[in-house]
């Protein structure tokens, strides 16, 4: 497993963000309450040129009930348990503890704790805080993120409970141009589907793009700054769609998230590229635990 929060690849296109916040479930949250989840990216394009890739990437976290309030939880989350040392050394997010309001955004509640383990991360790599916010490039480009915040960023990634999930509520995405409105799909008995597509922003999509561009050129140690890229990137037509498809269980738990992101990026000339990212998030309890009743 790589490292999860303190890394981002340049190639990347668009960040997994989502606006929405968790709502209070159906079923009651007690304390030990523990699911692991899963996130899968897979990523393809090809360019009208002949050239293609691929990328896949497969990331797991345990989230822990830590406390019940009545405005909200108190989570922990955690690398699985059949994390290595190393895999815990580079990631100096976690174990993360969070308070989670039902409505409202996560706040951090182990700051300190995050700080020193940062500091102590730098020291074993032999780096200052001077390194902080810096690309570096070894067997992949890594953004050196040295805020504790970042760790309610990479949480976020896994949350899949939106504040509004039902039959004609809205759902809007960072990277989308407006909110859409869900709608119910048939399915499996036990199983309420709801689905929703929106416009992609091209606008996101080209910032996102020259940001790529500044972290690329710092990499290479050729100055681009990031006005310089949106310019060149603004040359380029850019359109597409978001379709986000949620499954939950007869309580209302949502247990699996799937985010479809189709692009088209048509550059100066005659050259066009077609991106397709499908991000999909599973939340279940951990091998061997039985479900509470």
């Amino acid at each position: 497993m790589k490292s999860i929060g303190i890394v981002a690849a340049v190639v990347a296109l668009l960040a997994p963000a989502i606006d929405a916040r968790a709502g209070p479930s159906q079923l009651a949250p007690q304390v030990g309450d523990t699911y692991e989840i899963t996130r899968i990216q897979k990523s393809s394009q090809q360019s009208s040129d002949g050239s293609s890739g691929s990328s896949h990437d497969k990331d797991t976290i345990l989230e822990r009930v830590i406390g019940v309030r009545a405005d909200g939880l108190e989570l922990e989350y955690d690398l699985p348990t059949t994390a290595t040392a190393d895999e815990r050394g580079s990631n100096w997010q976690f174990p993360a503890r969070v308070f989670k309001p039902y409505r409202g955004s996560l706040q951090l509640l182990n700051r300190p704790e995050l700080e020193a383990r940062i500091d102590g991360w730098l020291k074993k790599a032999g780096w200052s805080r001077s390194v902080c916010g810096s690309w570096i490039f070894t067997w992949n480009a890594f953004h050196i993120n040295c805020d504790p915040q970042a760790a309610i960023e990479t949480i976020e990634a896994f949350d899949l409970r939106p504040a509004d999930l039902r039959e004609g509520g809205s759902y809007q995405v960072a990277e989308a141009s407006r909110p859409g409105t869900l709608a119910r799909k048939t399915g499996r008995p036990d199983v309420a589907t709801f689905a929703v597509e929106m416009e992609v922003d091209p606008d996101a999509v080209r910032r996102a793009r020259a940001e790529s561009d500044v972290a690329v050129g710092k990499i290479m140690r050729k100055a681009v700054t990031l006005d310089d890229a949106l310019r060149e990137r603004a040359k380029e037509a850019v359109s597409g769609t978001i379709s986000v498809t949620f499954e939950t269980d007869s309580a209302g738990n949502v247990l699996r998230r799937t985010k479809v992101t189709s692009l088209e990026i048509k550059e100066t000339g005659d050259r066009s590229t077609k991106q397709t990212v499908t991000e999909t998030v599973e939340r279940r309890l951990p091998t061997g635990r039985a479900a509470r009743r």
